[in-house]
């Protein structure tokens, strides 16, 4: 399977890499720098890029799938043949993640400092050990601190021959202009519904009606739309969300509303610090060669207090995360009364709650339902200005009974 396989109803994207991989392995097999070929702007090669787009369209699987081409050792490739076979030894390690010359950069926190991104303009500087290029793949690129984000233009201003860059983000205006204007743009789009579940049901082997709906639920994004597709837990959350526009009916309801959903979000944070805290501390100390009883090494308490701030600043960000999915679903399903109430004739991403849709669309006017969605717009703003949790949703609730 090739590698632009996974890239659903991204044709023109792929396209463009496709060309822009083709013109690398030129590049690289005449021992030049980044070039232009033949073929117009499609086809340009360049050392920075940058994938925006709509959340789970697919910039990270993009920029990955670009990564293993531009590593790509298919014998094919002599005869004409796509970069980005998916089989050969370059693609498969970049795509495992263990390429020696493929950097990626995550954070589970809630910023990218400006110490790892230093190390990385150090590291771009020096040529590819063994592949045709250095990669350097950040993802999510708006997460970056002011510091960090000045330090990543130094590499991007001065780049090496042989290194490219490849930054996610959701949008160019989430990355500084000095940074987006020395990168080569790509907009993903919104896959259509219609794409996302013929995915469904030929790589995951999910039913067609199972898939239909997963990928009118998941609005465009991928992941979510898979999720909904084979995972229970994930299928009864959802629910639970969209059990709130018909609870909102008084004061209480709509406090218990709000502390239910604050509290799912705090679970999910706490079931993932308790599979993955404690083995990080456990690793961190056998690292340390730290003995059951002993005095600890020297240097351990310092690397262990980092540690923790690592992971409360990873348990912040899943809270965020599960908050900002609850409020996407709600999002959905007031679009979705708007457009019952307006008489639109499109799919609605939430035709399994057909009934509860009819329900609240019957119940107002359309000016309340835009109301309503501006109180969600504002939720979503609130936590990312870090105000509590609780606070916003409740006073998100209360704006969703007064409509």
């Amino acid at each position: 399977m090739a590698v632009w396989d996974d890239l659903v109803g991204q044709e023109r994207v792929v396209e463009q890499l496709t060309a822009a991989a083709r013109a690398a392995g030129a590049t690289a097999a005449a021992g030049r720098g980044a070039a232009t070929v033949p073929g117009g702007n499609a086809s340009l090669m360049t050392h920075a890029w940058l994938f925006t787009g709509p959340p789970g369209a697919g910039q990270i699987t993009a920029a990955r799938s670009f990564a293993a081409a531009l590593q790509c050792t298919s014998p094919d490739l002599a005869l004409g043949g796509t970069p980005g076979c998916g089989f050969c030894d370059g693609c498969h390690t970049v795509l495992a993640g263990s390429h020696a010359d493929v950097k990626y950069v995550r954070t589970d926190g809630l910023s990218i400092g400006v110490g790892d991104m230093r190390d990385l303009v150090l590291r771009a500087s020096s040529y590819p050990t063994g592949g045709r290029w250095s990669v350097i793949l950040v993802d999510a690129a708006h997460r970056l601190t002011e510091a960090a984000a000045n330090a990543l233009l130094k590499g991007v201003e001065e780049p090496s021959p042989r290194t490219v860059w490849l930054l996610c983000a959701p949008s160019v205006q989430d990355v500084l202009p000095t940074i987006r204007s020395r990168c080569r743009l790509l907009v993903l789009r919104q896959p259509a519904a219609e794409a996302v579940a013929d995915m469904l049901v030929n790589r995951d082997g999910v039913d067609p009606g199972t898939a239909r709906l997963a990928a009118l639920a998941g609005q465009g994004d991928i992941e979510r739309s898979r999720r909904l597709a084979v995972d229970d837990q994930a299928r009864t959350r959802r629910t639970e969300v969209l059990r709130i526009p018909l609870e909102v009916a008084d004061i209480g309801g709509c406090l218990a509303a709000a502390q239910r959903l604050v509290d799912t979000a705090k679970a999910d944070a706490e079931a993932l610090a308790e599979t993955q805290d404690a083995k990080e501390t456990d690793d961190l100390k056998a690292a340390y060669g730290a003995a059951e009883g002993s005095k600890a090494p020297r240097g351990m308490a310092g690397a262990v207090k980092e540690l923790e701030k690592r992971q409360k600043s990873r348990a912040t960000r899943t809270r965020r995360e599960t908050l900002g999915v609850a409020l996407l679903d709600l999002l959905g399903f007031y679009r979705d009364v708007l457009a019952l109430q307006l008489g639109s004739g499109g799919a609605l991403a939430n035709e399994d709650q057909r009934q509860a849709l009819n329900r609240v669309a019957q119940a107002g006017p359309p000016e309340g339902t835009l109301r309503r969605i501006e109180a969600v717009l504002a939720c979503r703003q609130a936590l990312d200005r870090n105000v509590d949790p609780l606070l916003a949703v409740e006073a998100m609730t209360v704006a969703l009974r007064a409509g």
